[in-house]
């Protein structure tokens, strides 16, 4: 199994991310599922297939993510490609809420900081913590990449225009991360191009999740794509770009 490319998809158990998981094992890698629980984790690697391994990682516990780098480093020694999809969008939505409606309970004039706080704690400080952790393993591939999913309501231009349909929803919960999320890729980017691994962010479009309390309008299938494409890129791939499907670019 060391001898095909090893890829680390974050938050795998369900929704897009277990859907990467699927693509990149169908595309010859082995893919390490991580999943918050582990028993989530196994069935889902079950789901994935026998290239598939569930690996315990709870991205907003130090502890978690340095056993999950150390299992990583004494089973195979590197990561080649690292997708950081864990993310959540709220921990206060109400079952059937619009998105519309949990927006306004999340204004910068009424948003909970401690709601804040869990949301970032998981889309952009966990992200950082993985790619901390994670970065020494990808330094020893001799082609890694990693893919932060993001989204295009995190798109600052977009949101500045006034006629952008979704720009009421724009707030310092899920939103902002995912700007916060854009920056934190341009600075991986601009820190390791020298060593020539590619870091990109990608938007899955509004896909039927339970982000979203299943209220996208695009499948998982069709949600993951781009992120499998950009993967797919490999070494001579461009860095620090943020697009969604098929290579259209986000403005930042």
């Amino acid at each position: 199994m060391q001898d095909k490319p090893i890829a680390l998809v974050t938050g795998a158990n369900q929704g897009i991310g277990l859907q990467i998981a699927k693509d990149l094992a169908s595309n010859g890698f082995t893919v390490l599922v991580g999943s918050r629980n582990l028993e989530r984790g196994e069935t889902a690697a079950t789901e994935v297939g026998p290239n598939a391994l569930a690996l315990q990682l709870d991205v907003t516990d130090q502890a978690s993510i340095a056993a999950a780098a150390a299992r990583i480093h004494d089973d195979y020694g590197r990561l080649d490609v690292l997708v950081n999809n864990a993310a959540i969008s709220g921990t206060n939505r109400q079952p059937g809420q619009s998105v519309e409606d949990f927006a306004k309970t999340t204004r910068p004039s009424n948003v909970s900081l401690d709601e804040m706080r869990a949301v970032w704690d998981t889309n952009v400080f966990g992200v950082l913590a993985v790619y901390q952790a994670m970065l020494p393993l990808l330094r020893k591939s001799t082609a890694a990449r990693i893919v932060n999913v993001s989204s295009g309501v995190g798109s600052l231009t977009t949101n500045s225009d006034t006629a952008f349909p979704w720009r009421s929803i724009f707030g310092p919960v899920y939103p902002a991360s995912k700007t916060a999320l854009n920056a934190l890729t341009v600075a991986m980017a601009i820190e390791l191009e020298p060593e020539g691994i590619r870091v990109n962010a990608v938007s899955p479009g509004y896909t039927r999740t339970n982000l979203n309390g299943y209220t996208g309008t695009e499948t998982v299938e069709e949600g993951a794509r781009e992120a499998v494409r950009v993967v797919l890129l490999g070494p001579d791939g461009p860095t620090g770009t943020f697009t969604r499907w098929e290579n259209q670019t986000i403005p930042w």
